[in-house]
């Protein structure tokens, strides 16, 4: 389980008759870009908080870092970071301050913090733009502020929900080349996003259709299996097919 940075075992959401995920199970090695894909309303964001234990599982096991969720939420979420397409940032304050808030609620040390501030900086080239408000920052540089809050503590898995939605390509480009020096670094990245030419920079992916889990593998073996058709196909004709029959393992 220690190498393992997620480890999902038939989870399940139900909201009264509504299931919104339908006892998915797959497992996410550590240092992994894991891309987790399905169109809206699939069952992705569900799942992300039941990992990161904003909701609780109405049946099944979430492991995350070796760590049973459902019981020991708190302590999975010092480890963990989690950046949204929302970007996470109050834009009535300065780049500063909010790093200085995430910092506090990380409880870092003066040093400690020091060292996260000026690395976080560097690495999001806000160096100069300290005492800018958020709201007046570009969409492409609050994205980058917003990775800079969700690392600050060094984590060892970081959640991104669709972190590139609403950015134009340049900015993407260099979101991801800072998501790869994250992964350089040992992060796993455990990635949702609408862009298929992002998911073929993951070294394995998950597709999520009505609640299911109904394809995994790497891009390569996704691609394969739909006769070498582009991702883009892939995706296409899994959110298209019936769920109850497309589901891995199911003949």
């Amino acid at each position: 389980m220690s190498e393992l940075a997620v480890s999902i075992q038939n989870l399940t959401k139900a909201f009264g008759k509504f299931t919104a995920v339908k006892g998915i199970s797959f497992e996410v090695p550590a240092g992994e870009v894991f891309g987790f894909l399905g169109a809206n309303g699939s069952g992705k964001t569900t799942t992300i908080r039941m990992l990161t234990g904003g909701l609780k599982p109405t049946s099944g096991k979430a492991y995350v870092l070796g760590v049973d969720v459902a019981k020991r939420s708190d302590e999975i979420r010092r480890r963990i970071g989690y950046m949204s397409q929302k970007f996470s940032l109050f834009e009535d304050l300065t780049v500063d301050e909010n790093l200085r808030f995430y910092g506090g609620v990380y409880e870092l040390s003066d040093d400690v913090f020091a060292q996260r501030r000026e690395y976080i900086l560097k690495m999001a080239d806000l160096s100069g733009r300290e005492n800018e408000l958020a709201k007046n920052l570009s969409a492409g540089w609050r994205q980058r502020l917003a990775l800079g809050t969700a690392t600050i503590h060094q984590p060892d898995l970081l959640f991104l929900d669709e972190p590139t939605s609403g950015v134009d390509p340049i900015a993407r480009r260099h979101f991801w080349d800072l998501l790869y020096e994250l992964a350089d670094q040992g992060v796993t990245l455990f990635v949702t996003t609408h862009y298929m030419n992002e998911a073929s920079h993951c070294s394995q992916l998950a597709f999520m259709n009505s609640g299911h889990l109904v394809a995994k593998g790497a891009p390569s073996e996704l691609r394969a299996s739909h006769g070498g058709k582009s991702m883009d196909e892939v995706f296409a004709e899994l959110e298209a097919a019936d769920p109850e029959s497309s589901r891995p393992g199911r003949q």
